[in-house]
């Protein structure tokens, strides 16, 4: 009777779950951050070149967050989750 069941009515399961989506949307959100920290540093005369451009938030700062949200990402897409052995139990 149990195999009538679940051919009957197949579970449909995401291949993520919830933590995996919050995981991906903290690697998401520092992404944005670390690029929003790349805007700026231009100069709205040709002739004159603007210093800022140089400055840590941008060399240093800017690409460890959005390599931290990479890293992140990868995080939660090989994140694996203990649903299975739960309901095995």
């Amino acid at each position: 009777m149990n195999t009538q069941d679940t051919k009957n009515n197949p579970q449909f399961r995401f291949a993520f779950t919830k933590t995996n989506y919050i995981w991906m949307a903290v690697g998401v959100a520092m992404m944005i951050i670390g690029y929003i920290l790349l805007i700026g540093g231009g100069s709205n005369d040709a002739d004159v070149f603007n210093y800022a451009l140089f400055n840590t938030r941008r060399l240093v700062v800017a690409p460890v967050l959005i390599l931290a949200g990479l890293v992140t990402e990868v995080y939660a897409i090989m994140k694996k989750t203990d649903n299975n052995a739960n309901k095995s139990k």
